[in-house]
């Protein structure tokens, strides 16, 4: 067995020297889109740092007989990466720039060298196709066309969310930020490529870099340095100490690590940490033991930041005032954790004896000693009230993960100088975010389940006063079915109409039942039983209101979609004035023909009436596909609000109109507008480049 290792560029990744596949035994692709924004975050924080190459880990493959390279590990990340250079493509209009992105995409070929024209990535048979005409031929518009019923597996359902996220990130950056950062990804990025080909030798080289217990954690790392600077006397007595302090976090690597970064930006008001190990040291733990006190570092520091962890983990369990807890818990709603930070040093500053290893903090530790206690729970309480209000409204407006950890930092700093409250420039959150929230929330929502779960929590405690237990399984669901069907009640509606409601805050609803089960349901009678079947589900003033309704109508989800941004705007002390401006603007944006839901430049689904009233497309133009093999011509002709056939049946989307006449979703060029030959994805570009 042969063994070889390098370090590459990315630019040297994908080329002509590795014809990636992945083997039909592997998982299929399961990246989500916080594993996305994660690695383009961490992209564009080293581009902007740019000190060097950032090493994205390893690739694993074995080299088989016909010159193929089967991806033992890294398939997460490769798929990835395809999707970025295909936002990043779908994104260039600098021909030359655009051509090297295709290249990283597929090989164009080349007779001479005996190189074939090929994909540079294969997935497993199932997602071949899919990941091929959409990600890897950069037909991205075709992609968020898309519904729900056009996906047959969950890794393509994986794939469109990516991708939106991925273009939701990059759209809105300047041409000179974006290439700056295609750049920086393409020549800087890195991976330690391991290439055996021997398959088995291959499996032992995947098994010895990712045996269990190897890796050092940064706790070990960093125990160790201060043991070292205790007294032989007391060493192994602190030793097993940091032990036991830690032990509730056991071995989640992720947790730890971020538990060290969040004490690294309480103690160097550094948003971020280029390398954990380095600067956690440099900053934190040099200092303690330069001046003789790692006693007092474990004591004074690991120990109550430790115990508010846990109580940050766990709030429900802890002995901590209701009021406490119930803040507590509603920030572990969020699908962001940056706010982190300012809780653990309020809760620190704000709990008495947590250096005692005999006070006790959780009902079930069954452990008898003096409870916790508070010397300003006030004032803890005021802190978690500001710091919910400006971790929704950063979340809503898509604020980066820098930035609301230097938002986080900012908080910090002023409340260790004893900064009056109302004077922490953290806290503040201007007029004109206020405003742009509420046009996020007033329009369609570019925001993961997580949050839009989140805002729908936050509306119904508002509405009902109190605080609302939540059941093991809470999702966010549509009223309106995704898929409309010909004999759905909602097919009478106005085809843009659906459209128009498919993202909007309004038409979700919380329920115990699982998103799943109303696929295929698509009468509001029906789905209404279905979220309302538990109980628990009930509970939701918002969900509840849905009992007594017959018949759902556009003026309802109207009413329902004021009243939620109403309790929103109550919950964050959104100002009256701010709302009134949001409903101006997208008045304003109604009468001048510009996307009333479109702040930025996005992913979301583009409607005909939208094209339309953009002057890109007419009522009347004629579409048409033909299928020479077939011998079948079809055409469409553009309405008011989306698509007639020959027949007569109208359809929201080409993509449905596609579907209806060709049994399949396909790319949206195969439509070409009589006229002038204009391919219909072409127009759809057009269009979103403009908003």
């Amino acid at each position: 067995m042969s063994i070889s290792a390098s370090e590459k560029p990315l630019s040297r990744v994908f080329t002509s020297d590795y014809r990636f596949a992945i083997p039909a035994f592997q998982r299929a692709y399961s990246w989500h889109d916080a594993q996305m924004r994660q690695l383009i975050e961490d992209v564009a924080d080293a581009c902007a740092v740019d000190d060097g190459p950032y090493f994205l880990g390893s690739l694993i493959l074995v080299r088989d007989e016909r010159g193929m390279h089967q991806v033992i590990d890294g398939q997460q990340r490769l798929v990835s990466l395809s999707i970025v250079f295909s936002v990043l493509l779908t994104l260039e209009d600098d021909p030359q720039l655009a051509e090297s992105l295709r290249g990283l995409l597929t090989e164009t070929g080349d007779k001479l060298r005996g190189i074939v024209a090929e994909p540079r990535l294969s997935l497993r048979e199932q997602d071949e196709g899919f990941f091929r005409e959409y990600v890897q031929r950069g037909d991205l518009e075709a992609l968020f066309d898309l519904r729900e019923a056009d996906i047959a597996t969950q890794a393509q359902r994986n794939i469109q969310t990516n991708a939106k996220c991925a273009y939701d990130m990059l759209a809105p950056l300047r041409d000179d930020e974006r290439r700056r950062f295609a750049s920086y990804l393409v020549n800087d990025v890195m991976f330690v490529i391991v290439t055996t080909d021997d398959i088995s030798g291959a499996y032992r080289i995947f098994d010895v870099m990712n045996m269990r217990g190897m890796p050092l954690t940064p706790s070990d790392v960093f125990k160790a340095k201060v043991v070292s600077g205790i007294s032989s006397a007391a060493r192994d007595v602190y030793a097993r100490y940091w032990d036991d302090i830690m032990e509730p976090m056991g071995d989640d690597n992720a947790r730890i690590e971020r538990f060290f970064a969040d004490l690294d930006l309480i103690f160097t008001r550094t948003p971020m940490c280029q390398s954990l190990l380095a600067d956690f040291s440099d900053h934190v733990i040099a200092k303690y033991i330069g001046d003789g006190q790692c006693i007092e570092f474990i004591d004074d520091v690991l120990r109550p930041y430790a115990i508010c962890d846990e109580i940050l983990h766990k709030p429900g369990e802890s002995l901590l005032p209701t009021k406490v807890r119930d803040l507590l818990a509603g920030l572990a709603d969020y699908p962001y954790d940056d706010w982190k930070p300012v809780a653990l040093w309020a809760l620190v500053h704000s709990l008495k004896h947590l250096d005692d290893p005999d006070t006790v903090v959780f009902e079930s530790s069954g452990r008898v000693g003096p409870h916790v206690s508070m010397h300003d729970g006030e004032r803890l309480v005021q802190i978690l009230t500001l710091l919910d209000r400006v971790t929704g409204i950063d979340c809503l407006n898509g604020k980066s993960e820098l930035e609301r950890r230097t938002r986080s930092a900012t908080i910090v700093r002023d409340l260790r100088k004893g900064t009056p409250l109302q004077r922490v420039a953290g806290f503040h959150v201007s007029g004109d975010e206020q405003r742009l929230a509420m046009l996020h929330l007033r329009g369609e929502l570019s925001i993961d389940a997580g949050m839009r779960r989140l805002l729908l929590i936050r509306a119904n405690e508002q509405l009902a006063g109190e605080r609302i237990t939540r059941p093991r399984s809470l999702n966010a669901v549509p009223i309106i079915p995704e898929h409309v069907p010909a004999r759905s009640p909602f097919a009478s509606w106005p085809a843009g109409t659906c459209d128009y409601w498919a993202e909007r805050i309004g038409n979700f609803v919380l329920t115990q039942t699982m998103p799943r089960s109303l696929e295929d349901v698509d009468d509001f009678a029906t789905r209404r039983n279905f979220i309302l079947r538990s109980a628990s589900s009930q509970r939701f003033p918002l969900t509840r209101a849905l009992l007594d309704l017959e018949t759902l109508t556009p003026q309802f989800l109207e009413l329902r979609q004021r009243q939620i941004i109403d309790l929103i705007a109550q919950a964050w002390h959104i100002s009256y004035e701010d709302v009134v401006v949001a409903e101006q603007e997208e008045r304003r944006r109604e009468r001048t023909g510009v996307g009333t839901h479109r702040p930025k430049r996005t992913s979301k689904r583009v409607t005909v009436a939208e094209v339309v009233r953009a002057g890109l497309l007419r009522p009347g133009d004629r579409f048409v596909w033909v299928r020479p093999r077939k011998h079948e011509t079809w055409v469409i002709t553009v309405v008011e609000d989306g698509f007639r056939g020959e027949d007569g049946t109208e359809y929201a989307t080409p993509t449905a109109a596609a579907r209806a006449v060709g049994g399949a979703s396909v790319s949206l060029n195969v439509w070409k507008r009589e006229s002038d030959g204009r391919a219909l994805s072409d127009i759809w570009k057009a269009y979103r480049a403009a908003m």
